[in-house]
């Protein structure tokens, strides 16, 4: 099979200027007495994900705004979406830092939630987000110079069109990507899809990723789309197409207070813009994903990467143990401390 190095991807008439293009971030702080409290009002099911790690705040989220300061200055506006509280060192008067509440753009049906996935589906309705945005979970981090151009080309989304292997079956209680290939492979043929895209699919920007493409071809259905998990690269009006497509089951994510394994996710509207082919094929190594946990020598390594700058964005996922939390997010600050030690506009 020909791999292809795709070209530049501009349809006729099509600014070669991108628009302006929004951070959005959501945090919750897990600390928060009166959150708590609310929180404890509803009393989830068995099935429903309340695990202390969707909620502990490891105190890092400064270097998540001195990092957007520093390696992407460009960006229009950054909307940071919270319960209601706000850190403490948080300068709220930058000119740059809209404040959302969920009660600010979220139906009031769906309120209270303490249910990411409900409230990444719903991200849309911010007032005044910007078509173009990036969005970010707050373990998310930049850690080295970026342009406008990483994330958006001709106000197109840059992604890696990889396929995946999803191995169970979403009425077991699955993962969301799971749940996520059922609405894709509702409106998607594999061969289609690829045939229709064949240069953005096999691109040899994915590196030793685009293996997994290649090994999965001779299945004929879709078994699922791999995902760096990295912030992704939204266009906003996807999210009302896929609202108006997929209402009921995006209404029912939305209605869960807490995660519950039916739901789909934010990754779901990634996958549908990689279906239809809008995007612009990215490096696969631009970022990566890691989960810090117990075992001290491998998280030396993500400490490493972070700095040695290896990445342009990083993704440090909670795996750890309440005996080891403070002593690894200890060590999580002095890596990051390394590459952003100065305050940013952002901090009083």
């Amino acid at each position: 099979m020909a791999l292809v190095l795709v070209g530049k991807y501009m349809k006729k008439g099509e600014s070669k200027m991108n628009d302006k293009i929004d951070f959005v971030i959501i945090w919750v702080d897990g600390n928060d007495k009166e959150w708590q409290k609310e929180k404890n009002k509803y009393n989830p099911d068995k099935k429903t994900d309340t695990r202390e790690i969707r909620y502990r705040d490891w105190d890092n989220l400064k270097y998540w705004f001195r990092g957007v300061e520093k390696f992407a200055p460009w960006v229009n506006k950054i909307h940071f979406v919270t319960w209601g509280h706000l850190p403490k060192w948080l300068n709220t008067n930058n000119p740059k830092l809209n404040i959302v509440n969920h009660k600010d753009y979220m139906p009031k049906k769906y309120l209270p939630t303490f249910n990411s996935n409900s409230i990444e589906l719903n991200l849309h309705r911010i007032k005044e987000l910007s078509e173009n945005f990036v969005y970010f979970n707050d373990d998310m981090f930049i850690i080295d110079k970026t342009k406008e151009t990483d994330f958006f080309k001709n106000n197109i989304p840059c992604d890696c069109a990889i396929l995946n292997a999803n191995i169970s079956h979403r009425e077991n209680g699955v993962h969301p990507d799971v749940a996520n290939m059922d609405i894709i492979t509702s409106h998607f043929k594999k061969n289609e899809m690829l045939k229709k895209n064949f240069s953005k699919w096999f691109n040899l920007k994915y590196g030793k990723q685009l293996i997994r493409t290649i090994c999965l071809m001779p299945w004929n259905e879709l078994t699922g789309i791999w995902n760096s998990h990295i912030p992704n690269a939204f266009k906003k009006s996807t999210f009302f197409e896929l609202w108006d497509k997929e209402y009921e089951v995006l209404d029912e994510t939305s209605s869960h207070k807490f995660r519950d394994p039916l739901d789909v996710n934010q990754w779901l509207i990634e996958d549908w813009q990689l279906a239809t082919g809008n995007f612009i094929p990215r490096k696969a190594s631009f970022g990566a994903s890691y989960a810090l946990c117990d075992d001290e020598e491998y998280n030396q390594k993500v400490y490493d990467k972070i700095k040695n700058q290896k990445l342009k964005m990083i993704c440090v996922n909670d795996m750890v143990s309440k005996e080891k939390y403070e002593k690894v997010k200890n060590e999580l600050i002095e890596a990051f401390d390394t590459i952003l030690p100065e305050k940013s506009s952002f901090e009083k």
